[in-house]
């Protein structure tokens, strides 16, 4: 006998903004049976042997990401934590992963700070959040720049990982251990400043690429360490290459370095209610006042800029400095403030400000000498 075939339309109670469709198959089976089975069968279609899959037609939330591994498992966290917070999410099909592919995901053979700096991981995921292909865009923080394009904003921030840098190496144990001319593999300004500090007798090399491209290149010998985000190894579960992890005393992180920010339309009132629920206040607090004291800075990839802030007690501690590419020019600075989203971004702005109003002319002038765009 031929299997029936029925479809009918679920109607989603009014306002609870689901589109559900309910697919119901009859099958009758076919073979010898003995008479218990061929009893069991005309009871089952007597009944009407259904069974009803729910589905939603079009994705409630489209979620925009880069393509790389370890963006793709930050898209991946985010929509699991969609998923457990409301039940009309975990339905099949209310969530879509859309990958956008960025100019700095295309372009792999030069120095970030020489096709654009800031930005460059952003642009196509805002253009794309604005035109409605995506309704919200996941976000690297220390990738996204101190402004937003008109029409977005960051509407969460997931809890904070390890801020720590990690150094890498198949041949050495710990920086100090690295030999005269030993190549360095680092597209960051602020690791390589820092380094160079304190072993001027290193030579940093321009090294980009997905995490997996970097070790596999450092595997092969072509430089001999490399720094990576421990935030973006635990992410991916590959702990395993990291050699040791840099204090931030010996290494100050990239600000918003460990923090995954999500970004969506200002006018969205029903995604920014899913991203409300998400957001990590303590995570926001930090990073916001580390990206103050960025734009007190006016700062870019072309500036190598480390700030870090903390909640320690009911106070905000933050640390951050400004180098000149060689390292032999370092500006510290240390502040305390209220711990508080107003008083986070005081303490970062101010910071900012002491910095760039102690540092000589000539300092700036190295900056843009080599590049910088104070």
């Amino acid at each position: 006998m031929s299997a029936t075939i029925m479809t009918a339309r679920v109607v989603a109670p009014a306002g609870s903004g689901k589109k559900l469709q309910a697919r119901s198959s009859a099958f009758a089976a076919a073979g010898p049976k003995t008479a218990a089975r061929r009893a069991s069968a005309s009871a089952a279609r007597a009944r009407g042997a259904v069974r009803v899959v729910a589905e939603v037609e079009e994705p409630l939330v489209k979620i925009g990401t880069r393509g790389s591994p370890l963006a793709l498992a930050q898209a991946y966290m985010t929509r699991d934590l969609l998923k457990k917070n409301f039940p009309e999410l975990a339905e099949e099909g209310a969530l879509e992963i859309c990958i956008i592919k960025t100019t700095g995901d295309k372009i792999l053979d030069q120095p970030l700070a020489d096709i654009g700096g800031k930005g460059l991981f952003t642009r196509e995921l805002d253009v794309a959040l604005l035109d409605g292909r995506i309704d919200i865009a996941v976000h690297s923080m220390k990738d996204v720049p101190t402004y937003l394009p008109e029409g977005t904003v960051l509407a969460s921030m997931l809890p904070r990982e390890d801020v720590r840098d990690a150094f890498i190496s198949v041949k050495y144990g710990d920086l100090s251990e690295l030999p005269e001319g030993a190549l360095v593999g680092t597209a960051s300004l602020r690791r390589q400043s820092q380094l160079l500090a304190k072993f001027p007798h290193l030579k940093c090399v321009n090294f980009r690429g997905n995490v997996q491209s970097r070790i596999r290149k450092l595997q092969e010998g072509v430089v001999d360490c490399t720094l990576l985000a421990i935030a973006g190894l635990n992410r991916m579960d590959m702990t395993q290459h990291a050699t040791k992890i840099l204090d931030v005393d010996v290494m100050l992180p990239a600000v918003a370095q460990g923090a995954i920010g999500i970004a969506c339309r200002t006018t969205d009132d029903k995604r920014l209610d899913y991203l409300a629920a998400l957001n990590h206040e303590e995570t926001r607090i930090a990073v916001e006042c580390e990206r103050a004291f960025l734009a007190a800075l006016d700062g870019s990839c072309r500036t190598p800029i480390a700030g870090y802030a903390y909640r320690s007690g009911d106070k905000l501690e933050f640390s951050g400095l400004i180098a000149t590419l060689d390292g032999k020019e370092i500006l510290t600075t240390s502040a305390t403030g209220e711990w508080s989203f107003a008083g986070g971004q005081k303490v970062g702005t101010d910071a900012g400000a002491q910095l760039k109003t102690q540092a000589p002319a000539e300092f700036f002038a190295n900056l843009i000498e080599n590049g910088g765009n104070w």
